[in-house]
């Protein structure tokens, strides 16, 4: 996948192609790590790579459990962490099954406008507002992703050094450009 989304057709493609995007740019700052790279919280903060992908994958189920009218309580601050009985391979393959599922029941809603009821045991959650949208809620998951794909570039520059368009050449093959060489890993360079 380019650094950026190809054209679209309609509402629904946009928001599924843009929301894969951003999956993909989250997904790229795991490239070349492992589970004990991932599994580092090199800021100030308790962020780390494996952590941040475990949560933005529980949070998009969350997501799509509401949609489909379920509603459950989410530890967060667990899901911020990779275990360590868990590995990165497969918390990646959790994040694909996810993302399937996601696109899955997209395609199975005929009406994007559908409401989404607003659960009121969350505090974060506006108390004055009865629900959202599916399409709502697939643009709030753009936001989240994104957000937290900010987060992991961070987190990824911290830990090695490696920054988002040098990963993405690695990951792709890209050539060596004027504007960057694609990432190595450190010894390699």
């Amino acid at each position: 996948m380019p650094g950026n989304v190809d054209p679209v057709s309609n509402e629904r493609e946009g928001l599924l192609a843009y929301l894969a995007q951003q999956r993909y740019v989250l997904r790229l700052s795991a490239f070349g790590l492992t589970d004990e790279q991932a599994r580092q919280a090199p800021t100030v903060s308790t962020l780390s790579i494996g952590g941040l992908i475990k949560h933005v994958a529980h949070t998009e189920r969350y997501w799509m459990d509401l949609i489909a009218g379920q509603h459950h309580a989410m530890d967060y601050d667990a899901l911020f962490t990779l275990g360590p009985d868990e590995t990165l391979v497969g918390t990646l393959a959790f994040y694909d099954q996810v993302a399937a599922e996601t696109t899955a029941a997209v395609d199975a809603i005929a009406d994007l406008g559908r409401a989404v009821p607003v659960p009121k045991d969350v505090p974060w959650f506006p108390p004055d507002v009865e629900a959202w949208s599916v399409r709502w809620v697939l643009l709030h998951l753009i936001q989240e992703t994104a957000r937290h794909a900010g987060h992991a570039d961070i987190v990824r520059e911290t830990v090695d050094g490696g920054t988002a368009f040098p990963i993405m050449a690695a990951a792709e093959g890209w050539p060596a450009s004027p504007f960057f060489e694609p990432w190595e890993p450190v010894g390699n360079q």
